[in-house]
C-alpha cells in the first residue's frame, strides 16, 4: 500500500489546524473542505486588487458596492441607446417585456418582483404597457379572483424589432471578459442576489430596512456555521 497520499493529506490537515488558530474555519471535515475550497481560490489570483482610497482604509465592500452602482449606470445607458428612436420609453418597458415572454404570463406583483421594483413603481410601467397595448391583464384560467399579465401579439412585435440592439448592449456590458470569466461572476452575482431576495420580498420598511437586513445577515452566518458543524 502506497501513503504518499496519505501522508500528504495528514501534512494539509496540519497546515489547516496552524491556519485556522483563529477559529475561522469550523473545527470539522465540513470546515476543512471550505478552507481547501478557499484557499484553492486565493491560489488562483496571483494579483492582490488595487483600488481608489485602498492607503487610506477604504474597505473592499465600499469598493464592491461603488463598482456595482457604476456598472447599473453604463448598462443603463447602453440600454437607452439601443432603444433611442424605438417605441419604448425607458428600458424597464422592454425588461418586463422579455420577462413576460421567457417566463409567460404573471400575476402583477409576481412581475414586478422578478424585476426588483417597488410596488409603485412598477404599477406605472405595468399600466403604460398596458395603454400601448404591449400586454393585457385578464382573469386567472386557474383562479377567477386573480389577474394576471400576458404579453400580447404586439408586444412580442415590438420587442422583436429592438431585440438585436437589445442583445448587442448586453454584449457591451460585459466588456473583454473572458467565457470564464463570466462563469465566475454569474456564480459571485448569483451569490449576491439569493442573499439580497430574501430581504427585498420581506418589503421591509425603509427605516427599518438596515436593521432587518443587517439581523438577517447574522441569522444566515450562524446558520450556515451550525450547519457545517
Amino acid at each position: 500500500m502506497k501513503y504518499g497520499l496519505v501522508k500528504k493529506t495528514v501534512d494539509l490537515v496540519e497546515q489547516f489546524e496552524q491556519a485556522n488558530i483563529n477559529n475561522d474555519y469550523p473545527d470539522t471535515v465540513s470546515g476543512f473542505k471550505r478552507w481547501i475550497a478557499d484557499h484553492q481560490l486565493k491560489s488562483t489570483y496571483t494579483d492582490i486588487p488595487q483600488w481608489e482610497g485602498k492607503d487610506k482604509g477604504r474597505s473592499p465592500e465600499s469598493v464592491i458596492s461603488t463598482l456595482l452602482v457604476h456598472m447599473n449606470r453604463f448598462a443603463k445607458s447602453y440600454s437607452r441607446a439601443a432603444i433611442a428612436g424605438s417605441e419604448f420609453s425607458t428600458q424597464e418597458d422592454f425588461i418586463y417585456l422579455i420577462n413576460l415572454k421567457a417566463f409567460g404570463e404573471m400575476t402583477k406583483m409576481d412581475l414586478i418582483k422578478k424585476n426588483v421594483h417597488e410596488k409603485s413603481a412598477g404599477i406605472l410601467i405595468i399600466s403604460r404597457l398596458i395603454n400601448n397595448g404591449w400586454v393585457v391583464q385578464e382573469d386567472s384560467t386557474t383562479d377567477k379572483r386573480t389577474k394576471i399579465i400576458k404579453i400580447t401579439d404586439k408586444g412580442i412585435e415590438v420587442l422583436d424589432q429592438q431585440m438585436d440592439k437589445i442583445r448587442e448592449a448586453t454584449k457591451i456590458v460585459c466588456g473583454d471578459l473572458s467565457e470564464p470569466e463570466k462563469m465566475q461572476l454569474i456564480n459571485l452575482l448569483n451569490k449576491l442576489n439569493d442573499f439580497h431576495i430574501p430581504i427585498y420580498n420581506n418589503n421591509n420598511n425603509v427605516e427599518k430596512l438596515l436593521e432587518e437586513a443587517t439581523s438577517f445577515k447574522t441569522q444566515r452566518e450562524y446558520s450556515l456555521s451550525e450547519n457545517e458543524k
